[in-house]
């Protein structure tokens, strides 16, 4: 059972009437289609939305952390994505979402009324050009995260940390918002698989593991051969 937004109907009705608010053309000009939108907060482990469920906003999260998962027809979860701060989620091709989105902790997530972007990008260049952006970079996220899937234990692992790196730079200090559970369940592994990994990289120099959810990339360089 999914823990219960930080927020009752009411609120919830409220601020998706305020991210439905179609400003004049005049007023997006030179604006992100970030002031569509309407800020709110989640709890951590609440479902932000269901699989299944219709596509009626488009999401952002300004603060946190966010997974979209889908579980399988034998009980596993396969996660398909980790979005963090700046990130953009919830674009689908149809009209009801393929995946399910939780927050990982606490977070707040901004919600776009999907057409109210679609009106707005049939007006708007700027606007057209900042949706197929995102439209483009998450078809990329989702490329590489199938070609992460065929590799070996070790690249895969070795593939995740340098995304991480890269998504949320803080030096050679990779802090995880997920749990090993969640790592292995985006990496298609167990978290028995996943936890050895770690230990092995961490032997050979390439990693320090000073806590569960801090990571120090002491060898980049070899980091990245593994997942060439």
């Amino acid at each position: 059972m999914h823990t219960q937004p930080m927020t009752n109907r009411n609120s919830f009705s409220q601020v998706a009437a305020r991210a439905t608010r179609i400003p004049s053309p005049a007023a997006l000009l030179g604006e992100s289609i970030e002031l569509m939108g309407a800020v709110m907060p989640f709890a951590r482990n609440a479902e932000i939305y269901g699989e299944n469920e219709p596509a009626e906003y488009l999401y952002k999260v300004v603060g946190g952390a966010v997974r979209t998962y889908k579980v399988l027809n034998d009980g596993r979860r396969q996660i398909g994505a980790f979005y963090l701060p700046g990130d953009v989620f919830g674009l689908e091709i149809g009209s009801v979402h393929s995946f399910s989105a939780e927050a990982i902790a606490e977070c707040k997530v901004m919600l776009i009324k999907r057409s109210t972007l679609v009106a707005l990008a049939a007006r708007s260049h700027d606007v057209a050009n900042q949706l197929w952006t995102m439209t483009a970079k998450e078809l990329q996220r989702a490329q590489g995260h199938i070609m992460l899937l065929i590799k070996t234990a070790q690249e895969r692992v070795a593939g995740f940390l340098l995304e991480m790196a890269s998504r949320a730079p803080a030096g050679n200090t990779v802090e995880l918002p997920m749990s090993r559970q969640d790592i292995a369940d985006y990496l298609g592994l167990t978290i028995e698989t996943v936890s050895r990994t770690l230990t092995q990289l961490e032997n050979s120099a390439a990693i320090s593991v000073p806590s569960s959810r801090r990571i120090v990339l002491r060898n980049q360089a070899a980091l990245t051969r593994l997942n060439a």
